[in-house]
């Protein structure tokens, strides 16, 4: 599939990429906040393997936050 030029997307496909890239920065902000207050031991795993599992779109945050947490 060729990549499109953002003026080639219809204005759906627009409205659902702005949607879109708005709740995966909104997910993985809530994530980085809830990684640096939750104590470490409240955790499966260290930290810093959790901060830069993070930073892979879009799997990282929903592993965090199905996985990553104690309950």
């Amino acid at each position: 599939m060729a990549k499109k030029k953002w003026s080639e997307l219809s204005p759906t496909q627009r409205r659902l990429t702005v949607v879109g890239g708005t709740l995966e920065v909104a997910l993985t902000a809530y994530c980085l906040r809830d990684l640096v207050r939750r104590p470490a031991d409240e955790l499966r795993g260290p930290k810093p393997v959790w901060l830069a599992a993070l930073t892979v779109q879009p799997v990282g945050p929903l592993a965090y936050l199905g996985w990553g947490r104690k309950r």
